[in-house]
């Protein structure tokens, strides 16, 4: 993907420096913001935990991709005897599924922070 300049690794790898701060910073602002009954302090803690949420849905078409070009190579090299294609190709399915497991998770934490923030506000 590197090699390839494929887009999508390269977005993904740009919002990495910004979702360090969402993860570390994102929801203790927004706790602080909400204490100390600043709004402003609760949505900009909110907008950096919502960075993970995007950079989530930006990470599944980079590892389906992966996955994609991992069976190409073992299919074009016959890298694996037959009876361990079927295996390996599964393993490489599930293993893109746990990204899509930890996208609806980070999905629905933001949604849960969200709606909590929301609520204790009215």
């Amino acid at each position: 993907q590197h090699a390839e300049n494929y887009v999508p690794i390269k977005v993904r790898n740009s919002l990495v420096p910004v979702c360090n701060i969402g993860s570390t910073l994102g929801i203790p602002l927004a706790l602080i913001g909400f204490a100390l009954g600043f709004e402003p302090l609760v949505t900009v803690g909110l907008v950096l935990y919502a960075a993970i949420s995007v950079f989530h849905l930006v990470t599944l078409p980079v590892e389906f991709n992966a996955s994609r070009r991992a069976i190409s190579v073992i299919d074009a090299t016959n890298l694996l005897y037959d009876d361990e294609t079927g295996g390996a190709k599964k393993v490489l399915k599930a293993a893109a599924m746990t990204y899509v497991a930890s996208t609806i998770v980070a999905l629905a934490n933001l949604l849960r922070f969200v709606l909590r923030f929301n609520n204790r506000r009215n």
